[in-house]
């Protein structure tokens, strides 16, 4: 990684994190794939009523790491069990700091042979690397950005391939019968005479698989998947669908990771390049940078923390898991609300509403809005967008456990107050948004049988 000014560098002349956060002008994540390839309405629609193809190949980083010491490193930063976990099996690994707060979460798959593959955003995987090079660890790590930041093409193709006809699709390409896999469990298939890693996964909470391999392959397997998806009527799904797939399968992209603050987080800062400060935007406003953070247990990740091994925040996670405050939830936005914020847009005389864009709607990588019940702060709206599916604005939240039963009404404040410098943010006037409760994930499919095996 580049080196440079450091993030501690960065925030000993800002002060406050938050305010240097509020104004910085980092983006969300962008996919640098096509934005439709049809329309995003019937690319979303494809995955739940037929097939969707996904191009995951350049938007996330892949942090491989081999040695005899990859395990124990792997096993000392995440809050995952380890114990019987082999090739042919992955997991969504969890990473937090020393107070039990998430830095960061991705998929971590098993190779064999002491190798590891981690995909995901740069958080969790930049405090791996970090442990890597700094700790008395046998290990060695190769990183591979993501297609923005590396010059050239990425050393593995990742397709997905949702929805319920996607074993069918997957059977036609594969020329036979598919192997039977557990979720998040890895299988290999052979699709144009290229050997495909097949992970029981998916972004959209549907049936299919998560395909890989070396990207010298890639277009050769996609050829097959497009040829054999015509049938079963399979869409592309481009950037503008796919950033909005997680709404539906109740995932947090971005959480703000919990390493702006502590004595213990220092060195860590010291190594971490000031780019990846971050931004923060959204109704939420507290001076405090803890005020931001998350535990495993309030992004519904409780069911990944194992005591059975020794890990950074083990003993804090120990104090907190009597104790959750909050639960994560959909919230269903009122739609009259969310039509009277667009109806301001056409009126003269008074500000807007802060505009509400299609189908993603957050613009900060780490959006935070106000959840409120009866006045009173209850709880913080995350990632915010449109599902054709549900036909309702949706947003991903954390609120008070007493009022995260489905069919709760809680109301959501819109937009900034004051507004920060970020260019993303016009002048605009906050507004109250009705929202009621809903399971997390919203899909039934997610919620009932997209785990099971």
């Amino acid at each position: 990684m580049e080196r440079g000014r450091s993030l501690e560098d960065l925030l000993r002349g800002a002060g406050n994190p938050v305010d240097l956060l509020r104004d910085a002008q980092a983006l969300p994540y962008t996919f640098p794939v096509a934005p439709e390839f049809t329309n995003w309405r019937d690319e979303q629609r494809s995955w739940r009523e037929s097939c969707a193809l996904l191009d995951q190949s350049h938007h996330m980083t892949d942090l491989f790491v081999e040695g005899p010491d990859a395990l124990a490193l792997l096993s000392r930063l995440g809050v995952n069990g380890f114990e019987g976990f082999g090739p042919g099996r992955a997991k969504q690994f969890v990473a937090c700091n020393p107070e039990g707060y998430v830095i960061g979460d991705a998929i971590l798959y098993c190779l064999g042979g002491g190798s590891f593959d981690l995909v995901g955003h740069h958080m969790a995987l930049d405090w791996v690397e970090y442990h890597a090079e700094s700790g008395e660890y046998d290990v060695e790590v190769e990183r591979d950005e993501n297609s923005l930041l590396r010059q050239g093409p990425p050393k593995v193709y990742r397709y997905e391939v949702q929805g319920p006809l996607a074993p069918e699709v997957l059977r036609r390409a594969a020329g036979g019968e598919l192997p039977e896999v557990r979720f998040f469990g890895v299988a290999e298939v052979v699709i144009s005479g290229c050997r495909v890693r097949a992970l029981r996964h998916g972004m959209a909470g549907q049936p299919g698989f998560e395909l890989s391999g070396p990207w010298e392959e890639g277009e050769r397997v996609l050829e097959e998947l497009l040829r054999s998806g015509e049938e079963f009527g399979m869409l592309r799904a481009g950037s503008k669908a796919y950033s909005a797939a997680n709404l539906e399968s109740g995932w947090i992209p971005s959480p703000c990771p919990a390493i702006y603050t502590g004595k213990e987080m220092k060195p860590y800062r010291e190594w971490l390049p000031a780019k990846r400060a971050g931004s923060l935007g959204g109704s939420f406003y507290s001076e405090r940078i803890e005020d931001y953070y998350f535990t495993p247990y309030e992004l519904g990740y409780g069911r990944f923390v194992k005591f059975d091994h020794d890990f950074v925040g083990r003993e804090a996670l120990q104090r907190m898991a009597e104790r959750h405050s909050r639960r994560k939830v959909t919230l269903v936005w009122d739609k009259e609300d969310v039509k009277e914020a667009f109806g301001s847009l056409f009126e003269k005389e008074d500000l807007p509403a802060k505009y509400i864009d299609f189908p993603k709607a957050r613009y900060a990588l780490f959006h935070y809005d106000t959840v409120l019940k009866d006045g009173r702060t209850v709880g913080v709206s995350t990632d915010c967008g449109y599902s054709h599916n549900e036909r309702s604005m949706l947003s991903l939240a954390s609120v008070d456990v007493n009022l995260a039963e489905p069919g709760t009404e809680v109301t959501l404040l819109w937009g900034e107050k004051p507004n920060s410098r970020k260019p993303q943010v016009e002048p605009h006037e906050q507004v109250e948004i009705k929202a009621t409760v809903a399971p997390a994930p919203v899909a039934e499919y997610a919620r009932t049988a997209y785990r099971r095996g």
